[in-house]
């Protein structure tokens, strides 16, 4: 029998996230992203970016590319690690963020399963993208270390990556879109962004919902690594404001979707909108929905 697949309806869990007058950075969390190996930094610059516009108290990212590990000029509110300088599980402690996320940019390398492992074992609610997916399919120690946390956890593969996951060809997972989240959910014991034309999300606990917002311009590299930084800030803001993982994830789908759609309709994209341009959107965004 068919489960229903109910419309994705989030947009008012953004009144739990307005601030009071006193509020402080840590009434706001703070996020750890971890990813950025060499040629890929933009990856983690533009997710930390999403972060920060998404209301983030403070944001943490973790180098892979020691070349890159520096201050971000255009964005100096990023505090920037190399990675390579730490010891994951020492460092994560030191760092004690409110959300990890990891995979943006992140590669494949021993180093980003070294990370992986250690984000994996923190006591910490995990955002999970990326190439850390792919990592996850490659080696069956890591995903059973995945299957039995204890802790909340969000995976947001696009098809490609749930195809790893569930070794078959991505092709299936577009022609079987509900079957795949749920083999996904299965599998991860994690909640679920499938990504895509109206992406879907569902959790052990959840049934199916569908996002119905989004629009091709998303179609880009990067909009992925922004909605990976949206949803940690949402996340971490949503430890302090009364939100649990799997509502902060919803949220942050459809916040990323809406944003999207509203540039759109001003005539930027659908062809050519960039990331960056979504980053500054998704502010507007969550402030137009906070009253």
């Amino acid at each position: 029998m068919s489960q229903r697949i109910e419309a994705l309806d989030a947009l008012h869990l953004v009144k739990q996230l307005k601030r009071k007058s006193d509020a402080h950075k840590g009434d706001a969390g703070k996020v750890l992203l971890i990813g950025g190996a060499s040629t890929m930094s933009g990856a983690l610059v533009l997710a930390g970016q999403a972060a920060l516009y998404s209301g983030a108290g403070w944001v943490v990212l973790m180098m892979l590319d020691e070349a890159s590990a520096h201050m971000v000029p255009e964005q100096p509110e990023l505090m920037v690690h190399d990675a390579h300088n730490k010891q994951p599980q020492v460092a994560l402690s030191q760092i004690q963020a409110d959300v990890i996320a990891i995979g943006p940019g992140l590669g494949q390398s021993p180093l980003a399963l070294q990370w992986l492992k250690a984000a994996l074992s923190s006591p910490t609610p995990l955002v999970i993208d990326a190439d850390a997916i792919n990592l996850l399919a490659q080696h069956e120690d890591v995903l059973k270390a995945l299957q039995q946390r204890a802790y909340p956890t969000t995976l947001t593969p696009h098809p490609g990556e749930a195809s790893r996951l569930l070794s078959c060809a991505s092709a299936d997972v577009q022609a079987h879109r509900a079957k795949s989240i749920r083999e996904l959910v299965e599998r991860t014991q994690a909640v679920v962004v499938l990504k895509g034309h109206h992406s879907l999300m569902a959790s052990p606990m959840h049934g199916i919902l569908q996002c119905m917002q989004g629009n091709p311009a998303l179609a880009v590299a990067g909009s992925g690594d922004v909605l990976t930084g949206c949803m940690s800030a949402i996340v971490a803001q949503g430890r302090k404001h009364g939100l649990d993982q799997w509502q902060a994830s919803c949220l942050a789908v459809q916040l990323h979707a809406v944003a999207a759609d509203t540039l759109v309709s001003k005539g930027i994209g659908p062809i050519g909108m960039t990331p960056s341009e979504l980053v500054i959107e998704l502010r507007q965004c969550i402030n137009a929905h906070l009253n």
